[in-house]
């Protein structure tokens, strides 16, 4: 048995590494018995770090979704070397104050001359200034084009690569288990399976799963042949907002004897569907896998389903950019591959 010192949560899995509420490293044994009672708070953890999974009560087609509820986090498995920070003597501080006291005394001495040799030059360049008034203008007017060019750029992402894929084969997205769910990789693809009534959402772990003006495209299915009621499927522009909440488009397949897909909205703390459930005989039942494919031109987002067009929305939320993610719902298993993103 493991546990977390940080928050005292155990675990009967010795091949985790890591907590997977707050992703402190595991120690041995079980927690001290004073520290049993303690309260729990959830970080909500962001940046270069992968996303921690959303989870939402979710009704079943057809029903309006009521508020979220967030998921604690989880840490992937990952083996990080540990950091020590040697101990410096009093002697070294010492050392730093004088250097500190010759680099000021040096500082001094050169803006001194710099004002001189200023004040030396500056009737020469008081007359040189009309020759140059022309030439500095045709410069300022050059760079200043120059650098909306490369703004420009910059915002459209023009940095990330051209196409990317990934087939599940190496551990990047999060795994663990939890109250609200179960996250894995079996035989090259990645797993996921939510608790009764709710959902999950992961993200895509790094900035190379970004969305905008791409086509992407991944594969899921249903591992024990029942769809999850509520549905799964892949999600585009995902990215955390300032309040901690989803913002994101999931396009969803339910698998079942009527195949259906809908399109919904994450933002708020709420999902709200764009396109309701609409029948689809394109999408295959039982443990057959599906293709879904969200192409995005600016704000018009068109979705496919194994290569035929099923629907297109606009993007009234503005959301431009963000990075592609999974979701699934209610109890059943659902294994994704082959994700890739071409722009």
């Amino acid at each position: 048995m493991k546990r977390c010192p940080k928050c005292n949560r155990t675990y009967t899995d010795d091949a985790l590494n890591f907590c997977l509420e707050d992703g402190t490293p595991l120690v041995g044994g079980a927690p001290a018995p004073s520290e049993t009672n303690q309260t729990i708070r959830y970080p909500a953890p962001r940046g270069t770090t992968p996303p921690a999974p959303e989870v939402y009560q979710q009704p079943p087609p057809g029903q309006a979704p009521p508020q979220a509820i967030r998921a604690p986090y989880f840490q992937p498995q990952y083996s990080p070397v540990p950091v020590v920070q040697p101990r410096r003597s009093n002697a070294v501080w010492w050392v730093l104050g004088a250097l500190a006291v010759v680099i000021v005394q040096g500082i001094g001495i050169i803006v001194v001359l710099l004002a001189l040799a200023s004040m030396s030059s500056q009737s020469n360049s008081n007359r040189l200034a009309n020759l140059n008034t022309n030439r500095n203008a045709n410069l300022n007017r050059s760079n200043a084009n120059n650098t909306n060019t490369s703004r420009t750029n910059t915002n459209s992402g023009s940095n990330l690569p051209a196409s990317f894929s990934d087939d599940f084969s190496e551990k990047k997205w999060g795994t663990g288990s939890s109250q609200f769910g179960d996250l894995s990789y079996a035989n090259d693809e990645y797993h996921m399976t939510s608790k009764d009534k709710i959902f999950i959402v992961m993200y895509g772990p790094s900035n190379d799963y970004n969305t905008e003006n791409a086509t992407v495209r991944v594969t899921a299915r249903s591992v024990d042949g029942i769809s999850p009621t509520s549905g799964y499927g892949l999600v585009v522009h995902g990215e955390r907002a300032k309040d901690d909440q989803l913002e994101d488009y999931a396009f969803l397949i339910y698998s079942g004897d009527s195949p259906q897909y809908k399109v919904v909205l994450h933002k708020g703390g709420t999902e709200t569907a764009l396109v309701p459930w609409t029948p689809a005989t394109i999408i295959r039942k039982g443990t057959s896998p599906n293709q879904l494919e969200v192409r995005i031109k600016g704000t018009l987002l068109s979705f496919y389903i194994n290569g035929q067009y099923a629907k297109s929305i606009t993007d009234t939320a503005n959301f431009k950019r963000g990075r592609a993610g999974l979701y699934t719902s209610d109890v059943h298993e659902v294994a994704f591959d082959d994700l890739t993103i071409t722009r």
